[in-house]
């Protein structure tokens, strides 16, 4: 990689780190809503993997754990709405394929 881009990159993530941050946790956890809105109103499970989201929940509640020990906010908001949605998913699947 360029060396004058590298050190543009490391001077703009320095200087503007958190906001990067946040601008990406907006965007990916905002991918979760239609999924969680489409499913709620259609009560339709079957393309949803049990295991994934499961093994997902899992891991984004350890993110969580993690954006805590660190402090860093961007990480712990992120989570927090992504650990909420992926449990609102979990908890349909659970719900609504028992019924299929």
């Amino acid at each position: 990689m360029n060396a004058n881009l590298v050190n543009t990159l490391q001077t703009l993530l320095s200087q503007h780190g958190d906001w990067v941050g946040y601008v990406a946790a907006t965007l990916t956890t905002s991918a979760f809503v239609p999924q969680v809105w489409l499913t709620w109103r259609t009560k339709d499970v079957s393309g949803i993997s049990l295991g994934m989201y499961s093994v997902f929940t899992l891991g984004v509640a350890l993110w969580l754990l993690y954006g805590l020990a660190l402090g860093a906010w961007p990480i712990m908001i992120a989570n927090t709405v992504t650990l909420t949605l992926a449990l609102a998913i979990l908890t349909m699947k659970l719900r609504y394929g028992q019924a299929s």
